[in-house]
């Protein structure tokens, strides 16, 4: 089984006491490149997240690189070529997507592109707009 963690749940792992903390903990130290993937795009993602948050939450950027080496040590990054990135676009805009919602289209791509048969999100409703294949995969944790 592949398992495609998305930015929701994989920043959660990085905090113990995030309210998603233990079910995203729980699915990310089970999976290994073999049986784990995410985004590259989930990358920067994560890394505008943890040096982002307010507070004590926010880490330093050596910090955020720490933990993305966790994912990447852990994970397949599957990323798009230039031709399938122009694809989900195209997609994209034909369902009338604008806005922030595109990086969702981007990563649910990246879940197909990596035959992915669960796509973990904490986001389900913004994934169940990209159509049958993906909306049957998508879970959260």
């Amino acid at each position: 089984m592949k398992a495609f963690l998305d930015t929701s749940v994989l920043v959660p792992t990085f905090y113990g006491d995030h309210e998603y903390h233990e079910s995203g903990f729980e699915l990310f130290r089970h999976l290994k490149k073999t049986t784990g993937c995410t985004a590259a795009h989930c990358l920067a993602e994560i890394y505008s997240v943890l040096t982002g948050m307010p507070g004590k939450d926010r880490v330093s950027p050596d910090e955020a690189l720490l933990f993305l080496h966790d994912v990447t040590d852990k994970l397949t990054v599957v990323s798009l070529s230039d031709s399938e990135y122009f694809d989900a676009l195209e997609s994209a805009a034909a369902a009338g997507i604008s806005g922030g919602t595109i990086y969702d289209a981007i990563i649910a791509a990246c879940a197909v592109k990596a035959k992915a048969q669960t796509i973990y999100t904490w986001n389900v409703r913004h994934f169940k707009r990209w159509g049958d294949t993906v909306s049957a995969r998508t879970r959260e944790p």
